[in-house]
């Protein structure tokens, strides 16, 4: 379980007090969470992958969140993240609950590739300032997230990434976004994101996240869901469905 601090630190450079601790999760693996680590096929005793979650309860209904899922940035791209979802699924499916949701942030596509296209899963909330990063919310990069839900019971195949088809609600101009439509009403819409946002300038980024914001926060309050992340060529949009 100590092991699993390191690959946080490691896959997102976290200080310590942001690091969930062992003690969460050895008390969670005893009480009806899930811990996963990804290991080398050398059996090798240290982890460079964690998948983390716990039963969460609303109006009577109960799922499964997640909270964490972490791979070391040498082993991105390699089907480490998608094999510890399924993991998870297979043992949440176990637990005879059949919905998991967690969030991801926005900017980050390949994040988007693996929860949309990957898995299957859909987007259908945006939480601005989901959490508080930093000393002050003030001051900090606000740290906005899409909710996203997955139905455990439908199998999925991997899908490529479809071309941009529908109705252009936000579009950048290079790496500057410009102004949100917010009057769209046609079942398919799209929205620019920029596919490496979380390497710009802070006022680039910032940019993106409030038009993002603006975008996505208005279209999922009137009932569209985000399915995909389409591609065409280096720019990347957001699929809202009606």
């Amino acid at each position: 379980m100590r092991a699993l601090e390191d690959v946080q630190v490691a896959a997102w450079g976290y200080a310590d007090r942001e690091v969930l601790p062992a003690t969460m999760f050895r008390i969670g693996a005893h009480t009806g969470a899930v811990v996963l680590g990804a290991y080398p096929e050398d059996n090798s005793e240290t982890p460079f992958g964690l998948a983390y979650g716990f039963p969460a309860l609303r109006g009577g209904e109960v799922w499964h969140h997640s909270h964490l899922l972490a791979v070391q940035p040498d082993w991105r791209g390699s089907g480490a993240a998608v094999a510890l979802k399924h993991a998870q699924r297979e043992r949440v499916l176990a637990q005879g609950l059949t919905r998991m949701t967690w969030t991801f942030d926005p900017l980050v596509t390949r994040n988007a590739r693996l929860n949309l296209g990957k898995l299957g899963a859909r987007a259908v909330s945006y939480h601005p300032d989901w959490y508080a990063l930093g000393e002050a919310r003030e001051t900090a990069f606000p740290a906005d997230r899409l909710m996203v839900e997955w139905d455990l019971t439908r199998p999925h195949a991997e899908r490529p990434s479809p071309g941009p088809e529908g109705e252009a609600v936000l579009e950048g101009d290079g790496d500057v976004p410009h102004p949100p439509r917010l009057d769209a009403t046609s079942p398919r819409l799209l929205a620019e994101v920029s596919p490496h946002a979380e390497h710009l300038p802070a006022e680039t980024r910032l940019a993106w996240r409030l038009a993002l914001r603006a975008a996505l926060g208005t279209y999922l309050e009137r009932g569209y869901t985000v399915t995909d992340l389409a591609r065409e060529g280096e720019r990347a949009f957001y699929v809202l469905t009606k």
